[in-house]
């Protein structure tokens, strides 16, 4: 899932200049990284009135980045939305987008920061597992991504920094590549070490990227 982080209520306060505001929540990625879903929607809320802003109603969206299922849920609400000045989006940067596109006249403020593509491995706590690469390559090292784990996205073993199975940047964070050498034993494959992987081609997302802008 996609990781974000509410923004600090201050810095909200002053985009939205003591101006009216509806919000919008997301009932996916952000409800599940605790700063996006109803409680999370309903505090802001809350603390927004609390400051004597007004706030013209809310919205969960199911989730904010399907955009024919938010046009469809916003009919519900249009008459509060063309009501605000400003639109607060506690979403991920995709599902703040979306909006935008259904509202360009609106003035949208982003209440999140979006973070990376990763899982949640103890309760409220989260891990990168994904850079959206455009070419996994993950099948060579045994399910596990060197490219999303080592600060250095090194393809063939762990720098000199790596000492006793840890990464040299400290924070007890584990060696990807004395993990993937591990298991690589355990199954046998340690000849397929000596394998050169090239350097990792960036071109893909990249080109991606450039077609869908100009719609190619």
């Amino acid at each position: 899932m996609i990781i974000s982080e509410q923004i600090p209520f201050e810095s909200i306060l002053k985009k939205i200049n003591s101006e009216s505001v509806f919000i919008i929540g997301c009932n996916e990625c952000a409800a599940l990284c605790h700063v996006g879903g109803e409680p999370e929607v309903l505090e802001l809320k809350k603390r927004l009135e609390e400051q004597k802003i007004p706030v013209t109603g809310w919205i969960i969206l199911d989730p904010a980045c399907h955009l024919l299922n938010s046009k469809r849920l916003f009919k519900k609400v249009i008459n509060e939305v063309e009501a605000a000045k400003h639109l607060l989006v506690v979403s991920c940067g995709n599902g703040i987008q979306v909006v935008q596109e259904l509202f360009p006249q609106k003035h949208i403020i982003n209440g999140t920061n979006t973070l990376f593509l990763g899982a949640e491995i103890v309760r409220g706590t989260f891990e990168r597992q994904c850079q959206l690469c455009g070419s996994c390559i993950i099948d060579l090292f045994e399910g596990l991504c060197p490219i999303s784990h080592c600060p250095k996205q090194l393809l063939n073993g762990p720098c000199g920094g790596s000492m006793d199975g840890k990464c040299e940047l400290g924070n007890n964070k584990p060696c990807i590549w004395d993990l993937i050498i591990k298991k690589k034993k355990e199954r046998n494959k340690s000849y397929s070490l000596n394998v050169i992987i090239p350097p990792k081609d960036w071109s893909v997302v990249h080109q991606y990227q450039w077609r869908e802008k100009h719609k190619l």
